[in-house]
């Protein structure tokens, strides 16, 4: 991240915000020094700030020099929705960077938020998708929750789904918290964390988030 040094805080923002071409709102930053005298002539603040947009351009040179090096041609678009980056990539073989059930894009996913967070000192919300190969499995997910939900209540036994990674997990409890006399829990370790839908007197319907 780029500081800045102005008399004032709000100056300093002030700076960011015209060198960025942005609002005042946008910019995101973290005081590093301050300097005050006596009688105030001396004053400084001096900030390590950013906007949205340095995020976008880190996302994008980052995982341009990370398939340059393994010597493939790939297309980003970044999409920005509600303080989150929705990362879409596509190639000429995107099974290569989608891997065995998902496996190499979620590490893809794993090293760039790193990248990210470790850049911007915070937890930075995105999300890497191979030519909507996500979306596509979010769906299939979804319609499997909906079908064992539906079991579950007609018979209330619980049923445990087979393990998926955590954003699939997420998308499943956020999904079924919508259904009438349903809850979910996450069981299980590492890679055979999975989710039992069960069933739940009126009232009681809850999830467990992501976990």
């Amino acid at each position: 991240m780029k500081t800045y040094t102005a008399k004032t805080l709000e100056e300093a923002i002030e700076l960011v915000a015209n060198e960025k071409g942005c609002s005042k709102e946008e910019v995101t930053y973290e005081v590093i020094e301050e300097k005050k005298t006596l009688l105030g002539f001396g004053n400084s603040v001096t900030i390590e700030a950013y906007v949205p947009q340095d995020i976008k351009d880190f996302i994008f040179d980052y995982l341009g020099n990370y398939f340059t090096e393994l010597n493939q041609a790939v297309s980003i678009e970044i999409i920005t929705e509600d303080d989150a980056y929705k990362i879409i990539l596509d190639a000429e073989n995107n099974a290569i960077i989608i891997g065995k059930g998902g496996q190499t894009l979620r590490a893809i996913t794993n090293v760039l938020k790193g990248a990210v967070n470790n850049t911007f000192k915070r937890r930075v919300n995105l999300y890497v998708d191979v030519n909507h190969y996500k979306e596509d499995r979010y769906r299939k997910v979804k319609r499997i929750a909906t079908r064992v939900a539906k079991e579950v209540r007609k018979t209330h036994i619980d049923a445990a789904l087979d393990p998926m990674p955590n954003d699939e997990r997420k998308v499943i409890h956020q999904f079924l918290n919508e259904f009438k006399n349903i809850k979910t829990e996450s069981e299980g370790d590492g890679a055979k964390r999975h989710i039992v839908i069960k069933y739940a007197d009126e009232g009681e319907n809850t999830n467990e988030g992501a976990n």
